[in-house]
């Protein structure tokens, strides 16, 4: 290809899938659609259909395509089928300057290499998270290596990403610590929330709102505990709840089946929705009332990535559902725990922390080492400035 001419603004396509890339990118896409040089375009590939939506609603993110790749129960084959299909087209009409994609879903993977077979510089949101296992979390830490090893620039959260990537043999100079946008997502999301709590489902707010007892969120969804993993998370939520009645254990459950299957089995027999009932499953809540269910909270259990950045941010102790995390950084800061999905790992760690006063006060007090809710603002800035070097013929310039 010749060499291209700069035309005008640069054309940004930004990629996403899943609600935590929605999340995570929407503050970068604002920024975009302010910034005079540059023109943003939004494709959402669909890989999750029902939390994406309300995510883009409330972010006030209008995608310019819809692939609309997902299906029921479908399989990691075709969504990165369907997905490396449908994004040909769009990369080819859209012809961009840069696509960003962001973390380590398949939507990124298969984004960042659409891009590179059409010759296109790819930027790397979160960059530079490992584990070092390739099958925890699985797949996304396999997807998180390869897309680094197509991107042109990486937007490392942190230090310790940065040299995550150094090691790997990515150039320096390609690679930028920004903080993390999920932090700037999560000050806005508190804000509108609190300006307008009519985006919290009433079903929730209008229950918790009466609720005096402490509240202790949930949330597990990653396929390494498929199976005998969640069924131990369950029955350590189960146990606990039974044995402390003071506190309220709400978990939206996700929609993936094999989530369902596991959760369902260990509480088939034990009520705990009815009047009085210590343990809420409820469906899958959108962004503004998960931002408000965190913040109501006194404790959270997670395997999510995003809410070991997202509830340090609000003062609330983390304790992470997985053997591995590709987040070291909030254990290293003390802000989380790895128990893993081990019932009585769990179960010991919640007590501890309901029965020592100074314990939680430490955790809760631990600095945020994710952000200062200015990633989008550093992410742009470059977007608008760097060219990449390993690609002169698409350096930089207007598609148009």
């Amino acid at each position: 290809m010749g060499e291209r001419v700069v035309v005008g603004r640069r054309r940004i396509l930004v990629i996403l899938g899943t609600r935590p890339e929605a999340i995570k990118l929407a503050p970068i896409i604002h920024q975009i659609r302010q910034a005079p040089d540059l023109e943003g375009v939004v494709c959402v590939t669909g890989q999750h259909r029902e939390m994406l939506d309300p995510a883009l609603a409330f972010f006030q993110v209008q995608p310019d395509f819809d692939l609309n790749i997902m299906q029921p129960d479908q399989s990691l084959y075709e969504v990165t089928a369907h997905a490396i299909q449908r994004l040909e087209d769009v990369i080819t009409r859209v012809r961009p300057d840069w696509v960003v994609v962001q973390g380590d879903t398949t939507t990124t993977l298969m984004g960042a290499l659409a891009a590179y077979y059409a010759r296109v510089p790819v930027a790397h949101v979160e960059a530079g998270l490992r584990t070092n296992d390739k099958y925890a979390p699985f797949p996304e830490e396999m997807n998180r290596r390869l897309t680094s090893h197509i991107a042109d620039v990486h937007f490392a959260p942190t230090e310790r990403a940065r040299q995550n990537l150094l090691r790997e043999g990515i150039d320096p100079e390609a690679v930028f610590v920004t903080g993390n946008p999920v932090i700037d997502a999560l000050l806005w999301a508190v804000q509108r929330v609190q300006a307008a709590p009519t985006w919290v489902d009433p079903r929730v707010r209008d229950r918790l709102e009466s609720e005096s007892r402490r509240v202790i969120l949930v949330t597990a969804h990653r396929r390494e505990a498929f199976g005998e993993g969640l069924r131990e998370i369950s029955r350590a939520v189960r146990d606990l709840a039974i044995r402390h009645p003071d506190y309220v254990f709400v978990w939206p459950v996700h929609l993936n089946p094999n989530v369902r299957r596991a959760v369902v089995e260990v509480f088939r027999s034990h009520r705990p929705d009815g009047d009085g009932g210590n343990v809420w499953l409820l469906e899958p809540v959108d962004y503004p009332t998960l931002v408000w269910l965190l913040n109501r909270s006194y404790l959270v259990l997670t395997d999510s990535g995003g809410i070991q950045e997202e509830a340090p941010t609000l003062g609330k102790p983390v304790l992470v559902l997985r053997d591995v995390t590709e987040r070291p950084e909030g254990v290293e800061a003390g802000t989380a725990r790895l128990v893993g999905p081990h019932y009585e790992r769990i179960v010991q760690a919640v007590e501890d922390l309901m029965t020592d006063a100074e314990a939680y006060a430490q955790i809760s007090r631990a600095v945020n080492p994710y952000g200062d809710g200015r990633a989008a603002e550093r992410i742009v800035h470059v977007l608008a400035s760097y060219s990449p070097r390993s690609n002169p013929a698409r350096t930089s310039g207007s598609a148009g």
